[in-house]
Order: C-alpha cells, then structure tokens, then sequence
C-alpha cells in the first residue's frame, strides 16, 4: 500500500515550505482586488469610448440631414429661372457655404473625438496611477 504523506495537499505543502524559508507570503484577496479594479477601468474605458463612438456618428448623422437640406435647397433654386450670372453666382455662394460648414463639421467631429479619447485614457491613467501607489505600499511593507 502507498505511504500517506505528512501534509493534507500541495498547496499546504509549499505553503509550509515557504513559511519554512521565510518567505514573503501572497494576499490573494489583495490579488484579486487589484485584477478586480483593473476589469472595472477597462470597462468604464470601453463605455467611454463607446459612448464617444456613439457621439461621432450621431454628429455625423447631423451633418448628413443637413448636407441633404442644403443640396436640395440648392437644387430648387437652380430649377428657378434667371440669367447665367445669378446661377454662377448661387453655385458660387453654395460652395463657399459648403467648404465652410465642411470645415466647422470637421473641428465639431474632431473635438467629440478628441473628448472621448481623452476621457478613456483619464480613466486608464488613473488606474495605472493607483496600481503602481499600490505596489509602492507592497514594497514599503517588511
């Protein structure tokens, strides 16, 4: 018949052992709290980013309904008759509107982006920030 050992498992084995070399011991619930704050970042991260997902193609689809509006109030007007002039001058006066409200689109869109990259790496950043308090606490303890 095979001997029993002295000890119950493994674990309690190398959990001797260690207390036997005087080794520093692990706060599993210290461990997992840490992966626990890290999942709960990452998702406030990811909701973030969702949500400025989100905004862009909500301001995009603002952009959208009111490109349509100006192109078809620009097509009434060039079915209205008047003279060559006045229709070069409509086409004009259109595409000036048209590069200038493409520019103020493209700093509205740029400025959600910016926010909610900003936000997402805020709440990444805090995280890392407390992470690395954390393990300055660890090594500061004997």
């Amino acid at each position: 018949m095979a001997k029993k050992p002295d000890t119950d498992s493994f674990i309690e084995m190398f959990a001797s052992f260690g207390r036997d070399l005087h080794m520093p011991t692990m706060d599993v619930d210290k461990i997992l709290d840490h992966h626990r704050k890290n999942l709960e970042a990452l998702e406030k991260a990811a909701k973030s980013a969702s949500t400025g997902a989100s905004d862009v193609f909500s301001k995009q689809r603002e952009i959208l309904q009111s490109t349509l509006q100006e192109i078809t109030q620009m097509a009434e007007q060039m079915r209205a008759p008047g003279n060559p002039q006045e229709m070069v001058g409509k086409q004009a006066e259109f595409a000036r509107k048209s590069f200038e409200t493409a520019v103020k689109n493209a700093s509205e869109i740029g400025e959600v982006m910016r926010k909610s990259s900003t936000e997402t790496i805020d709440i990444l950043r805090e995280r890392i920030r407390e992470a690395m308090e954390d393990m300055q606490k660890g090594y500061g303890r004997k």
